[in-house]
């Protein structure tokens, strides 16, 4: 499956002030891991995101979010949000600050 290049630019911007991050493919699209976990990647042309169990719910509430069911089950603690909202650059930092802040939590890999 293709996934949208220009999201995977975009990404690799809002990530350019990140350390670790290593880029996978991963789902059919691409994967930007950050110290060995995954926390944002491209399916299509939709941004998945790393949110975490306990922020899950909340980013479902959201507008264009759906849960991420890539394998026919809802992985909790993980979201995929709709092109349209993140056109904005600043939506899309705010996913992926998201994303890092879940990823920080976690020991390194």
């Amino acid at each position: 499956m293709a996934y949208d290049e220009g999201l995977a630019e975009r990404l690799r911007g809002a990530l350019a002030a990140t350390s670790g991050v290593v880029e996978k493919e991963m789902f059919g699209g691409r994967a930007f891991m950050v110290r060995g976990h995954m926390a944002v990647g491209i399916t299509g042309d939709e941004l998945m995101v790393r949110v975490g169990p306990s922020g899950w719910e909340e980013a479902l509430a959201r507008s264009g979010v759906r849960e991420m069911d890539f394998t026919g089950r809802s992985l909790k603690g993980f979201v995929y949000v709709a092109p349209g909202t993140v056109a904005r650059d600043e939506d899309l930092a705010e996913w992926v600050g998201w994303a890092i802040r879940f990823v920080g939590t976690l020991p390194d890999r």
